[in-house]
């Protein structure tokens, strides 16, 4: 098994770093939340990582088969629930930059039904929350 891994560090109000490898992007809220709006909210985060794992697949399957080299556009959209608070009703909107024959609509489907993340959510993980003090 491959492990993954971010640090995520307080730099100040509600706003933190998040790194991984050699990679930084910040996280913060928006104003009316008490932050500066300077990055994405955690659960913007995890709409991009879905989204962007989609395009992935999409874009692979499109230049596999000599289809097409580039256009491929994600939208993603969650609605806030509550009790408990989470996120749910998914959609993932996948916007092709060529007209597909049945076949390869079908094909690109499956591509991008085999996101890891996609079949992340779709098969919740264990999660562990540790915490170390001092």
């Amino acid at each position: 098994m491959t492990i993954m891994e971010v640090t995520i560090k307080h730099l100040d109000r509600v706003k933190f770093s998040i790194q991984s490898r050699s990679h930084t992007i910040l996280c913060d809220q928006p104003a009316e939340n008490g932050g500066e709006d300077s990055g994405m909210t955690p659960p913007e985060l995890l709409l991009a990582s879905l989204g962007s794992c989609a395009a992935f697949y999409a874009v692979q399957y499109l230049k596999s088969r000599n289809l097409a080299e580039s256009g491929v556009e994600v939208s993603v959209t969650a609605g806030k629930l509550t009790q408990p608070a989470r996120m749910g009703n998914f959609r993932v909107q996948v916007t092709c930059p060529v007209a597909l024959t049945p076949d390869h609509a079908a094909g690109l489907m499956r591509s991008v039904h085999h996101c890891l993340v996609h079949n992340t959510l779709l098969s919740p993980p264990e999660i562990k929350i540790e915490l170390v003090a001092g």
